[in-house]
């Protein structure tokens, strides 16, 4: 068939063609804008139309703006990717943990040249985190990365140099140079420089935690996507012949082994309060009276907050991601509530410790025997748990309840007892040569003799 009318050039557009420069200049500036506030055709239509006095139609302009898009879409090049190299991000997810809904974070950890893959859950994306999920990823791989490609996320770049160069923070310092690895990272915005990660982060999204995921602790849910990614090394890809794990084989030759792990934790060095205190992260941890006015150091990780003092560890909490919130432990106040006795009830570090019911008992026959001092005792029995298990002291109260011997020295005895597998000592019955004092009912009588006796 004989060719068709073809045009020899574009048709003039003598309404629209003075304001091209216009419609440009604004196109070019929502390159640098949110996707959400980008003009549309129509906005910038009445943009012209109202502040530039254009009188033609919306078409013209509508064509010429797609167009312009058209033209100015990013082209890529496909990519090759040789084996001992890495990239890394974060994704967000929703999930049930505990019986709670929440968002899930979890680090994703990609090997480009065999796509095998690392995916580790978190409560919430930190320096921690960050460190925790490249300990984990190294230890799962068996090896460490010869250079690990990342956004230019504020947990590993300080700032943004102007020559295109990244100041690097204090702990993505320390992480590097421990495992010595060389690190990349992508444009600002261009989530396409680490194209194989972020279709990793969706991949784990769609097919990992789809339906919402319910477990009972983070620790759970991590067993479950281990299982995941292990699952994965069975998939052949498309363009390949070899499965993930087969061709995994190549990646794991080049990667280095490394040396030790890393201690994955945020450190703050700061002091303790009047009410033995110690603030991480808006939340509050408590420490040993004995350490008040001290400096300590503070290590946060994933789930756990450890408090040293010099060298010796002085408290470890559960981490909390609430937000002034006081962590509590309460045997780090028993020797401050020794002293201060009258605080024992209104102790804030108290409340909520559930004890066994025997310690509340063992409180009442101190207090009715003992009165004010009572309260003492119950506190030295209740720090018998700062040396000896709480199961253990328990048993010994229970014990000495029943044998009637009430009091703290009866209580440590027989946790001793009970620790050194030997028979209390308590049953005066048992040691029949010692001498036995009896103590006869006073009477009137008596009394009135020893006065006499006096007189005379």
């Amino acid at each position: 068939m004989p060719p068709g009318y073809v045009r020899k050039k574009a048709p003039a557009k003598p309404k629209l063609d003075p304001f091209i420069p216009v419609i440009d200049g604004i196109l070019r500036d929502d390159k640098s804008r949110p996707k959400k506030q980008q003009h549309t055709s129509k906005r910038i239509f009445e943009r012209l139309r109202d502040e530039h006095g254009f009188t033609g139609g919306i078409t013209i302009v509508k064509d010429y703006v797609a167009g312009w898009r058209q033209r100015t879409q990013e082209m890529f090049i496909p990519l090759v990717h040789p084996p001992g190299h890495a990239q890394a991000d974060f994704g967000e997810a929703i999930g049930i943990i505990g019986g709670v809904e929440r968002k899930i974070h979890f680090f994703a950890f990609d090997l480009p040249h065999s796509d095998a893959c690392f995916v580790v859950g978190y409560p919430a994306e930190t320096t921690e985190a960050f460190c925790d999920g490249h300990v984990r990823a190294f230890a799962f791989f068996g090896g460490v990365p010869k250079s690990i490609l990342y956004d230019n996320t504020k947990i590993a770049v300080a700032r943004i140099l102007g020559d295109g160069k990244r100041q690097r923070t204090r702990v993505f310092t320390e992480l590097q140079s421990h495992y010595l690895f060389e690190d990349r990272f992508g444009r600002p915005g261009k989530g396409s420089d680490k194209g194989k990660v972020e279709g990793l982060v969706g991949y784990a999204r769609r097919n990992f935690l789809v339906p919402i995921p319910v477990f009972e602790s983070f620790a759970a849910l991590n067993a479950y996507l281990l299982e995941c990614c292990r699952r994965r090394m069975a998939d052949c890809l498309r363009g390949h012949d070899e499965t993930i794990g087969e061709r995994l084989k190549r990646d794991l030759a080049a990667l280095q082994t490394p040396l030790s792990p890393y201690d994955a934790c945020e450190k703050v060095a700061t002091s303790v309060s009047s009410l033995s205190l110690v603030r991480y992260r808006r939340n509050d941890y408590s420490v040993p009276t004995t350490y008040g006015h001290r400096d300590v150091l503070v290590r946060g990780y994933v789930h756990e907050v450890v408090i040293s003092c010099g060298t010796e560890v002085i408290a470890r909490h559960p981490r909390s991601y609430e937000r002034e919130d006081f962590i509590f432990e309460p045997l780090h106040y028993l020797a401050l509530i020794e002293q201060k006795i009258n605080a024992l009830d209104q102790a804030a570090p108290l409340v909520g410790w559930r004890l066994p019911e025997e310690f509340m008992t063992l409180r009442r026959l101190l207090e009715a025997r003992m009165g004010k001092q009572g309260k003492r005792e119950f506190v030295q029995v209740l720090r018998l748990m700062e040396v000896f298990r709480a199961d253990e002291v328990a048993a010994a109260v229970r014990d000495a309840i029943r044998r009637g011997a009430i009091g703290f020295d009866a209580v440590k005895h027989l946790v001793l007892c009970r620790i050194e597998r030997r028979p209390p000592r308590l049953d005066m019955t048992v040691y029949p040569y010692l001498p036995q004092a009896h103590v006869a009912v006073t009477s009137a009588k008596t009394y009135m003799s020893l006065l006499t006796g006096a007189a005379s």
